[in-house]
């Protein structure tokens, strides 16, 4: 019966121990991602890129490690050029990982089919 007991607190705590470690990093908001570019908006608009637009978009290159959030990313950043057709130049929103010298596995733009990106 002890070992029984024994053997039920250590399965118990195993479950605990994995419930409160730290998880990996899931992808970052959709609202985090937009936020790391907000100081890209005067490139995106015709202006000149700048350290912290680059900045911005090395951090969203570092949280989309798996395809998962590659996918969540390209759904996000598509959603985005989407709705500011018109506001910004498409043409450097596809250039912006470029021009930072950053490779995201997707281009920025309305038309990216995100299902494509690995």
């Amino acid at each position: 019966m002890q070992v029984k007991i024994e053997w039920q607190m250590l399965v118990c705590l195993a479950v605990m121990v994995a419930l409160l470690s730290p998880q990996s990093e899931a992808v970052a908001s959709c609202d985090q991602l937009r936020g790391n570019l907000g100081s890209c908006l005067g490139f995106l608009r015709g202006g000149v890129i700048t350290s912290q637009c680059c900045n911005g978009v090395r951090a969203v290159a570092a949280s989309a490690k798996t395809t998962a959030d590659r996918h969540a990313a390209c759904r996000c950043l598509v959603a985005a050029a989407q709705s500011m057709r018109g506001v910004i130049d498409l043409g450097n929103a596809a250039r912006l990982p470029g021009r930072c010298g950053v490779n995201i596995p997707f281009q920025i733009s309305p038309n990216t089919d995100c299902n494509r990106v690995g």
